[in-house]
């Protein structure tokens, strides 16, 4: 696999921009449709939390273990959320999807499949992944529910794994999807953005 390196993944109505020190404020504004840092099983960053938020993730991109993202809507040139790629490991082909949040007002939208539909797209048929992992805390439901309609298979759960902003401990629940499995997943996320919403 080679090793992610900053690029600009984009569709029609979406693009993934490298994060950097400038976008602190603009992730903060978007952190606040919603006020997404009260959700205790999120890490998303609080008011005045963000330029660290933005450090921590390019400290990752330094030491070669994260490729981080803001996500863009293209219509209104806005920033709504981040992710990001982590946990990569090219000796075996590997990396993982996460750090993902969107404001609000694009939650339950075209958003994330679109964004997943790119990231996928970049680690299975540029980079050479074999398999791409998440990870949700267990009282995500909203996550997990998601990540299931990607196709991603259950792996199992962590248990006693990672802290919570609000120092509780949690479980985490582990996906995957492999590489054979990628071609129809992408046919199902194209079709999923191609069909009209009802929800």
């Amino acid at each position: 696999m080679r090793a992610p390196e900053p690029c600009a993944l984009e569709s029609e109505r979406v693009r993934l921009e490298p994060m950097s020190g400038d976008h602190a404020s603009a992730l903060e504004a978007a952190a606040s449709d919603g006020e997404l840092w009260k959700l205790r099983i999120t890490s998303v960053p609080g008011p005045g939390e963000a330029p660290a938020y933005v450090a921590t993730a390019l400290t990752g991109l330094r030491d070669g273990h994260m490729l981080p993202f803001v996500v863009r809507d293209r219509p209104s040139g806005k920033i709504i959320g981040s992710t990001r790629y982590h946990d990569i490991v090219p000796a075996i082909d590997r990396l993982e999807i996460g750090y993902t949040w969107y404001g609000k007002s694009w939650q339950r939208s075209h958003v994330n499949t679109t964004c997943k539909l790119l990231l996928l797209t970049h680690a299975f048929e540029s980079l050479g992944a074999r398999l791409v992992g998440w990870r949700t805390d267990n009282y995500n439901f909203a996550s997990q529910r998601a990540i299931e309609r990607l196709g991603a298979r259950k792996d199992g759960v962590l248990r006693h794994h990672a802290s919570r902003r609000d120092g509780t401990v949690r479980d985490t629940v582990m996906y995957s999807l492999a590489a054979g499995e990628w071609p129809e997943v992408k046919a199902q996320l194209q079709y999923l953005l191609a069909k009209p919403r009802t929800d």
